[in-house]
């Protein structure tokens, strides 16, 4: 059984862990058959955007879901402007822009609304202002419940905070990047502002595969662990998890989940197998207060030094 939060101040009660779709791929017989075993599985809320295979995949998603739109909630982005046919994009928040990218979305998914529409990026030098307008005008029309951003840029999220009405944040946060919980969560849980997390596994490097993802994708480091450090701390969860019996994902997963400004865990998957492994970790990722202050000794306080403008 998934519990359900509700993300931020909306009515939509979201599954604690939800689906990225971007790892779908293009074999839509596949990515059909992962969208079903989480919809199976008691996960409703898809997360997708128009720049993942530029459109493909919003095209397999509402394929994937006819007939079941009571089932799930539908999360997309725009902002980053392509052309069919043509390679590379570039940033485009304007108002027009938003409107002609959110119209061809709700096309390829084949819905007659979408929950949430996030803007996919952003700088501080965007006209929020028309970003706003743009997304206020399509919940007037009813082409979407509610809106939100998909950033990591603590002024970015700041400027909506104050002039917005966004209902939630999508960014990065794990065991190894909590840079949100020193300047981000608290402001969000004030404002009633959900926070849809994504890459809360790590790159990998906090499941069981740890060390060979280790090997993969950190042994330059991350953020501001160097690669030595970085070992080091995936060992410790290792350890833990051995010592606690709770595997590395699920301590991952529990350590994420346990600030009640979280709405959902977006976790992606290229096969059905994944999905089922992510529900079974979620599943025992319930992890105490010492645990969860263990978690916090073995890994760093890390802050945003960049990523501001």
């Amino acid at each position: 059984m998934i519990q359900k939060r509700t993300l931020g101040h909306s009515n939509l009660k979201v599954s604690e862990i939800s689906l990225g779709c971007m790892n779908l791929g293009t074999n839509v017989k596949q990515a059909e058959n992962i969208i079903q075993t989480a919809l199976d599985q008691g996960i409703n809320y898809l997360d997708t955007a128009d720049l993942y295979d530029f459109g493909e995949n919003e095209k397999i998603v509402g394929q994937a879901i006819k007939g079941k739109r009571d089932q799930v909630m539908i999360a997309t982005k725009g902002g980053n402007h392509f052309e069919p046919g043509q390679e590379g994009w570039y940033w485009d928040p304007s108002k027009s822009y938003l409107k002609e990218a959110f119209k061809n979305s709700l096309q390829r998914l084949g819905l007659d609304y979408i929950d949430l529409y996030q803007l996919h990026g952003g700088t501080i030098d965007d006209p929020t202002d028309e970003v706003i307008e743009a997304f206020e005008e399509l919940q007037q029309d009813g082409l979407i419940r509610y809106y939100g951003i998909s950033s990591i840029r603590p002024n970015v999220i700041k400027k909506f905070v104050e002039k917005s009405n966004i209902t939630s944040v999508m960014m990065q946060y794990s065991l190894l990047d909590r840079r949100p919980e020193e300047e981000i969560l608290e402001l969000l849980k004030e404002h009633q502002i959900g926070v849809v997390a994504r890459g809360a596994l790590g790159k990998g490097m906090l499941t069981h595969h740890g060390q060979t993802q280790w090997q993969k994708k950190g042994q330059d480091g991350f953020l501001d662990y160097n690669g030595n450090e970085l070992k080091s701390a995936i060992t410790s969860l290792q350890d833990l998890a051995h010592e606690s019996g709770i595997s590395p994902q699920a301590l991952a997963i529990g350590y994420a989940l346990k600030h009640p400004t979280l709405s959902s865990l977006v976790l992606g998957a290229s096969d059905s197998q994944q999905v089922i492994d992510n529900v079974r970790a979620y599943q025992e990722a319930q992890i105490s207060n010492e645990t969860y202050e263990r978690l916090k000794q073995i890994t760093k306080a890390n802050i945003y030094q960049n990523h501001r403008i």
